[in-house]
């Protein structure tokens, strides 16, 4: 069975793409596919800016285009999270 993701993240995350995308984070749920929830490469594009803003993250353009679901974009946001903290504390070690 997959590992579920962080609770509060995943909950970020939807806020995110739900703002985003001018929807109610109600409709969105961890296993929808951005085509369920209609959201186009430009929308993409919108969503990723939003989550490197609001999480102070940089998300690679390859990562980008892989996105296709709230999970796989949850784990993506998640690992990048566990980069920037690792490298923060190799900056104060």
């Amino acid at each position: 069975m997959p590992e579920q993701p962080d609770a509060d993240l995943a909950s970020k995350v939807i806020a995110v793409i739900a703002k985003a995308q001018r929807i109610s984070p109600d409709t969105i749920k961890l296993d929808s596919t951005f085509e369920e929830l209609k959201i186009d490469s430009l929308d993409g594009i919108n969503i990723v800016f939003a989550l490197e803003n609001d999480f102070g993250i940089n998300i690679p353009d390859e990562g980008a285009q892989n996105l296709s679901s709230v999970r796989e974009t949850v784990e993506g946001v998640a690992k990048l999270l566990e980069q920037k903290a690792a490298a923060d504390r190799e900056l104060t070690a």
